[in-house]
């Protein structure tokens, strides 16, 4: 046996399927939909608790403005029109799963393994996985931990939950600077902490929220950096900033947004032989294929001279890996593709 990457662990449940795919981002929802218009069944690993990925977990309330078809759409929504599209196709996902091992036997089907025991035979891998797995640069402050999950977070799921809060949101990117515009709609007070007044979010934006600065909705504590957090039994009473001389103010906050940005991590997907670059994946543009016969890769995670890094360039390549895949799963058998208005769906 060829074993690629492989980890030690006991089984606790075994499936066989035609397709694994890695990642149930917005790509890799619509790889499942591509596959099973072709016959072809799938399992789905993510390692997140959710579908979904980055549109699910950072910004479901955030319009996107690039998908065919939608002049805006919020990223939750097209969350759950993917997944209404590929649910006709019954895929199995397996949430909350990272995988870990990656093996080609004799035969030349895969085993996929996760790190809670569950192995896939499958005849094909989709890796779908956006940028991998990711965490939050966190900002060095003692006694953080202390507030994570409950005055403290790293994302923004509803932003109904932060109706009525007195919110201080850290950071000059796109994140911190789009939830201030969309939180100050909701919140009793939106502090907004930058350590320079130069940002690396979209100008529109920039001035959209010194516009909004103007009208008192949002507080500009700028330069400032976080310096400590205040309160007790995991609930912010105060956070305390200092600017670049030192020099310290209190802010009556009951919440922290800190956005600085995310750590990509591929974790064992970058020990599985596949010529990782820079966290991204080199594969044939005309197949999506990567190095290894039989495993593709779609999405944010794949890389190939002058490519689009846009979700519509995604869908197109999830196509491309489906119909490469296809003479894996039934050899021998003549593809005679048809398109969706003709052929329908299950």
């Amino acid at each position: 046996m060829n074993a690629l990457y492989s980890v030690s662990m006991k089984v606790e449940h075994a499936y066989s399927t035609d397709v694994v795919i890695i990642g149930a981002g917005p790509v890799g929802l619509f790889a499942i939909f591509e596959c099973g218009m072709l016959k072809m069944k799938c399992h789905v690993v993510d390692s997140l608790e959710e579908i979904g990925g980055q549109c699910a977990a950072l910004y479901p309330e955030k319009p996107i403005y690039d998908i065919p078809g939608f002049p805006e759409v919020m990223a939750g929504d097209l969350i759950t029109r993917l997944e209404k599209q590929a649910a006709p196709f019954d895929p199995v996902y397996h949430l909350n799963h990272q995988a870990t091992g990656l093996e080609k036997r004799a035969d030349d089907r895969f085993t996929v393994a996760t790190a809670k025991g569950v192995e896939i035979d499958c005849a094909a891998v989709i890796i779908a996985g956006g940028a991998g797995a990711f965490g939050p640069n966190k900002p060095p402050l003692d006694g953080l931990e202390d507030f994570e999950g409950t005055s403290v977070f790293y994302m923004v799921k509803r932003r109904e939950d932060f109706r009525g809060k007195k919110i201080a949101i850290a950071g000059g990117g796109d994140s911190a600077v789009d939830w201030a515009l969309s939180l100050a709609e909701v919140a009793e007070k939106v502090y907004f902490i930058h350590r320079r007044d130069k940002f690396r979010a979209a100008p529109e934006s920039v001035a959209r929220l010194k516009d909004i600065a103007a009208t008192g909705k949002v507080e500009m504590v700028i330069p400032a950096q976080l310096h400590a957090l205040h309160g007790e039994a995991g609930q912010l009473s105060r956070i305390e900033v200092s600017d670049l001389d030192g020099n310290k103010r209190m802010l009556d906050a009951d919440t922290l947004l800190p956005f600085f940005g995310l750590t990509p991590q591929l974790g064992p997907i970058a020990e599985w032989g596949l010529g990782v670059e820079h966290y991204h994946i080199p594969v044939s543009q005309r197949t999506s294929q990567t190095n290894i016969e039989g495993v593709f890769a779609v999405g944010d995670i794949a890389t190939y001279p002058d490519k689009l890094k846009l979700i519509l360039t995604g869908f197109a390549e999830a196509a491309q890996a489906a119909h490469a895949i296809h003479p894996r799963v039934f050899p021998g058998e003549a593809l005679h593709f048809e398109y969706s208005t003709s052929k329908g769906v299950p």
